[in-house]
């Protein structure tokens, strides 16, 4: 049992990064309605550039372990805001009202994009962050096993849950929230009765964007390093969660993100892990081809 509770501690922390990034996916794409490739670029981006810029603050500008770490943060938020203001006027405003394979071709070529920028920037090495609040706490234990967590995942847990407690709150009460579902659900129809669609869906997009820097943030101090290459497969992932959970909510994604980052614990836990993301894409697919046809008949009914 506690190596089970082990793995459920695990899956908190995975679980939390993956709601961070699916609430901050709905918010673009309930407005968009079309897949967004370059989202999971962009976590990935963010991690790197957070590492990258608290490295050369280290090295070059000779700024503490602290000072650097805090100014890749903020570099990171800066490159954030600046992508995503680049992707909501240049990229999807232009191509909302077009086919949806050119969204999907356009994010797709952005992904390559920014993923090329991230080695080219590294050199094609991997950076690393020294080990940062690696201080186990045991949540439980006995003679021969501790079940525990770090304190950087607790304070990543904390960051990220009530970043999402606390945007779901805004969400619900804000004039943004209600703008958001009134151009989610009908854009023509909102801006018949005096909602600034262009506006609401650009504060969408970088709202969106700032999420997912700061779930990069996250990861980026939690593991050390942040690939160049991980932003496919997080992406995806989200993509599929997603999809499966249909975008109307973003705490309801954010939910079924978390659930889906606890059953990746707990797969990696009991099962092989070179098989893990293979089953778990599966799994996805299954989901996204069930609830799909559901969603069909009901229509149809």
């Amino acid at each position: 049992m506690l190596y089970f509770f082990q793995q459920v501690l695990n899956g908190l922390h995975s679980g939390a990064l993956y709601a961070l990034l699916a609430f901050g996916y709905v918010l673009t794409n309930g407005l968009l309605h079309r897949t967004n490739l370059a989202y999971g670029a962009l976590f990935a981006f963010c991690g790197q550039t957070m590492i990258l810029a608290a490295v050369f603050a280290y090295q070059v500008l000779w700024l503490t372990l602290l000072a650097a770490v805090a100014f890749g943060i903020v570099a990171a938020f800066l490159y954030a805001a600046l992508i995503s203001r680049v992707l909501s006027r240049s990229v999807f405003e232009p191509l909302a009202d077009r086919t949806p394979n050119a969204i999907v071709v356009t994010t797709l070529g952005i992904l390559l994009v920014l993923s090329e920028a991230s080695r080219i920037a590294a050199d094609t090495h991997d950076l690393w962050l020294p080990p940062m609040l690696a201080y186990p706490i045991a949540f439980a234990q006995d003679a021969s096993f501790k079940a525990t967590l770090t304190l950087i995942q607790l304070l990543d847990c904390a960051v990220a849950l009530s970043t999402i407690a606390l945007a779901t709150w805004a969400f619900a009460r804000s004039s943004f929230g209600r703008r958001w579902r009134a151009v989610s659900d009908d854009p023509r129809a909102a801006a018949m009765c005096g909602v600034d669609v262009r506006a609401t869906f650009r504060g969408a997009v970088l709202y969106g964007g700032l999420c997912a820097a700061l779930a990069g943030i996250l990861a980026g101090l939690y593991y050390g390093n942040v690939s160049f290459g991980s932003g496919l497969v997080y992406g995806l992932k989200i993509l599929f969660v997603t999809a499966v959970g249909g975008y109307m909510s973003p705490s309801r994604a954010a939910l079924g993100a978390a659930a889906f980052g606890m059953a990746e614990s707990l797969w990696a836990g009991y099962f092989p892990v070179e098989w893990r993301d293979a089953w778990m894409y599966l799994f996805l697919v299954a989901m996204l081809v069930l609830i799909g046809a559901g969603r069909d008949q009901g229509k149809i009914a």
